[in-house]
């Protein structure tokens, strides 16, 4: 080539080549690169001298490279001026197997006498329009892959794993962080992280106040962008970020129901400035998050509620069986008491007497498996709760620990509630003695009533009424993940063997089924425990006829009166007609209720 030109000529367009910002080749006849300028040699990953002598069909992808070697050998036969890659995907194979997007411009040097080919190559991934084609690209996919697990995914843990990892690649980042907050508390957890600093763990817990940057971000409840750390104002950096070497962040609340409950943050130790693309990434990120995790915590309790569903219809069929051998039990033994010839044998009587207490106390046990499997007979009658409140804390208050104090907190004018009364003050009983047995070293009691609507995962079960919801809360041992989800197990107890029988909590989970309401219950590890009650509210009471018969009261039972008794289990029906035959009643039996439709007609 030098013989065509002048000596300085040559040295002139030889710097000229070697200056040009894009990427040029000179390529032969055989496809053989013969020169080829630093611009290149940064694009491709090679040195200068490594490309030359290179075939440049190296610098294609395996994928295409046998019809490119079918387009090079036809444009050898008719070489022409041509741009290439306007119209189309262009993609160079770089030395370490990386691609990169290219657009082309083939200059044949035939003209001039010369049996060569000019390559001009543009890495067009630097273009202001197609950088953010690709990144916008770039975070679909991620979104994509994501989404993907997320929807297959049940697990919790695995998602906060994950999500740190796909933002960090997205935004190429250096720190990313998931903060979650956890009910009643107002610290932050460390849910996920990658490249968390140092002395910063998964399942660590971190101030959430407002001066702090995860704070910050919880409070404005709206997306932050930070510049650069050292010239930030709006909180307090802490020095382990300086110490990391941290730059510049971007942060977006996680938001459940319009209520903050979380916060992803990404950091750089570059200076970057993140944009409007970066925020839309991560907030179509946090939606995503928050949404499978509300599908997963929806799954769970719904599982949870089938499977005391199926333990109450189990517990309950026993129940029954085991009340009607309680019955014909004590019945009998009823019957034997007032035989002449035990009424007179005061060892029998004692005897009979221990037998009926056991069959007292195994009643009551009865008692309390029926109201889990929300089969006991309820009275609901309209009930001024902040009265109820008001004399069984004065109760407790005689009765309880003086290290455990007692509040009671309600808001003016709160409606009645309906339900049992006897039955609810048994059951918040109930809650205060656990509540109690969690604070040996004292602690606070409190009691609250309020207007409120229950949960999203009870309503499908409830009405469409008003609700009152009661909660007790103490500040004792609170109770890890695995007994929190077996709190309302029927005989399940984490106290020590002959201090509790495990009814407890089951027995309030089925009154407060049963009375048409529902449960919940919070609970954190050396914080305390809160259970709340949701009760429907009253209606307006219907008016009693003035005419209604009080003649029959249980202490009368006019001679010849008519009874229909209708039993199924043969014993219990023998015992119950002699007791009704001893009140001089006149009884009809039937085994069915089909059997007693006629004799009712």
């Amino acid at each position: 080539m030098s013989s065509c030109l002048q000596e300085g000529d040559d040295s002139i367009f030889r710097t000229l080549f070697a200056a040009y910002p894009d990427a040029l080749l000179v390529v032969d006849a055989s496809g053989c690169i013969v020169l080829a300028n630093p611009a290149a040699a940064d694009l491709l990953g090679y040195a200068v001298e490594q490309l030359t002598g290179l075939g440049v069909d190296e610098l294609v992808p395996d994928a295409i490279r046998p019809s490119h070697a079918a387009y090079r050998a036809a444009y050898a036969r008719a070489p022409r001026v041509r741009p290439m890659g306007t119209q189309m995907e262009l993609v160079a194979k770089r030395r370490d197997g990386s691609e990169v997007l290219v657009e082309i411009a083939l200059s044949p040097l035939k003209e001039h006498g010369l049996p060569y080919t000019v390559a001009a190559i543009r890495g067009i991934a630097t273009y202001p329009r197609v950088r953010q084609a690709l990144q916008r690209a770039r975070y679909s996919e991620q979104l994509a892959q994501f989404g993907r697990l997320a929807v297959d995914s049940r697990d919790t843990d695995a998602l906060m794993q994950e999500a740190p990892r796909v933002v960090a690649e997205a935004l190429e980042v250096d720190v990313a962080v998931i903060y979650l907050c956890d009910a009643g508390v107002s610290d932050l957890r460390i849910a996920g992280g990658v490249g968390l600093l140092w002395g910063d763990a998964v399942g660590d817990r971190v101030s959430g106040a407002p001066g702090t940057p995860q704070g910050f971000v919880l409070a404005q409840t709206d997306p932050v962008t930070i510049d650069d750390f050292r010239l930030e104002s709006r909180f307090q950096v802490p020095q382990p970020l300086f110490n990391a070497g941290l730059t510049s962040g971007v942060a977006v609340p996680l938001v459940d129901r319009r209520r903050p409950v979380g916060v992803v943050f990404a950091c750089s130790r570059a200076q970057r400035t993140f944009g409007d693309e970066e925020l839309r990434f991560l907030e179509s990120l946090a939606n995503l998050m928050m949404t499978t995790l509300q599908r997963i915590s929806s799954e769970e309790q719904l599982s949870h509620q089938r499977q005391l569903e199926s333990i109450g219809q189990l517990t309950g069929g026993i129940a029954h069986d085991f009340n009607n051998l309680l019955t014909v039990i004590s019945g009998n033994l009823q019957v034997m008491e007032d035989a002449p010839a035990i009424a007179s044998d005061a060892l029998l009587q004692q005897m009979l007497g221990a037998a009926a207490r056991a069959t007292t106390r195994g009643a009551e046990l009865t008692s309390k498996l029926l109201a889990f499997s929300r089969r006991q007979v309820l009275q609901p009658s309209r009930i001024d709760t902040p009265a109820l409140l008001q004399s069984l804390t004065g109760m407790l208050r005689r009765t309880l620990d003086q290290h455990i104090g007692i509040e009671v907190e309600f808001s003016p004018h709160c409606p009645d509630c309906l339900a049992d009364s006897s039955q609810l003050e048994s059951a918040l009983l109930n809650i205060a003695i656990n509540a109690r047995d969690a604070m040996p070293d004292g602690g606070t009691l409190s009691f609250g009533c309020r207007l409120a609507n229950p949960p999203e995962a009870l309503r499908a079960d409830l009405n469409p009424t008003g609700y009152l919801a009661i909660s007790v809360a103490d500040t004792g041992f609170g109770m890890p993940e695995e007994v929190k989800q077996r709190a309302f197990e029927p005989f399940f107890t984490t106290k020590k063997s002959g201090r509790g029988t495990g009814l407890g909590l089951s027995t309030v989970y089925g009154f407060a089924k049963q009375s048409r309401g529902g449960i919940t219950l919070e609970s954190t590890e050396g914080k305390g425990t809160t259970v709340t009650l949701y009760l429907p509210l009253a209606q307006e009471a219907t008016p009693q006829p003035d005419d209604a018969d009080d003649s029959l009261t249980p202490d009368h039972v006019p001679p010849g009166l008519r009874v229909l008794l209708v039993e199924d289990d043969v014993e219990v029906r023998a015992i119950v007609t002699r007791f009704l035959e001893s009140l001089r009643c006149k009884v009809t039996t039937c085994m069915t209720a089909e059997q007693s439709l006629p004799l009712l007609a």
